[in-house]
């Protein structure tokens, strides 16, 4: 069972729309059609590869004083980051279970890319626009899924055929992500100052405060999340 950081994994997943957990006012569809993924801080974790790393079950005090234990379809992912495959709502996100990954047949690597199909049939392919001191955004239509593009592989791969030194990127809040061209030492200047800007301002949507390089066709590490204060 694992503890570290479970309350603060819990405590997001109960806050928010797009939380994701149960809603009663919303019909979920468990088909594999309906499967979305996200992307949400893991507080102190420095995670080196891109495996999907489930975390098992999580056990957590409420303030009220509950404990409440519960296992999903939730893995560790690559730095500070863990990624949830979830179905999607009217208002919000129900995370998918273990059994209900078995009850479509899917693998989580086949079930991560039946979500991104989704994702971009339902909610966009990812737009690049440019914004401010050479970094570039990435969005579709559904702004707090915008992180979400950060698993779109054929995306980055499509994106760095014009950055053959490769991209680093960041994932500061669920609504943003953002990216510079690793070898413009002025763009990732300003891509460390915004992304911890991003980062800092609002605790509820917080992502990873580490940067991440995509190089050969995958992500790696660039600069290590910032460790939590004793």
């Amino acid at each position: 069972m694992r503890r570290a950081g479970a309350s603060l994994l819990l405590l997001a997943a109960l806050a928010g729309a797009r939380a994701s957990t149960p809603d009663n006012d919303d019909n979920f569809d468990m088909s594999a059609a309906n499967l979305l993924v996200v992307l949400r801080e893991s507080p102190g974790a420095n995670k080196q590869d891109e495996t999907l790393e489930p975390i098992g079950k999580i056990s957590a005090r409420l303030p009220d004083g509950r404990v409440v234990e519960f296992e999903a379809s939730w893995f560790q992912y690559l730095g500070d980051m863990h990624l949830r495959l979830v179905f999607d709502g009217l208002s919000k996100v129900q995370s998918a279970l273990p059994g209900d990954l078995q009850k479509l047949k899917l693998s989580p690597q086949e079930a991560l890319e039946r979500a991104i199909d989704n994702l971009r049939a339902r909610y966009g392919i990812p737009v690049v626009e440019p914004w401010t001191g050479g970094l570039m955004t990435v969005h579709g239509n559904a702004p707090e899924l915008d992180s979400s593009y950060f698993l779109d592989r054929q995306f980055w791969l499509d994106t760095a055929r014009d950055y053959p030194e490769g991209i680093v990127a960041a994932v500061p809040r669920s609504g943003g992500l953002v990216f510079a061209r690793a070898d413009d030492e002025e763009a990732l200047t300003s891509l460390r100052f915004s992304a911890a800007a991003l980062y800092a301002a609002n605790e509820r949507v917080r992502v990873s405060s580490a940067l991440y390089l995509f190089k050969d066709g995958r992500w790696s590490v660039f600069q290590p999340a910032q460790q939590p204060a004793d």
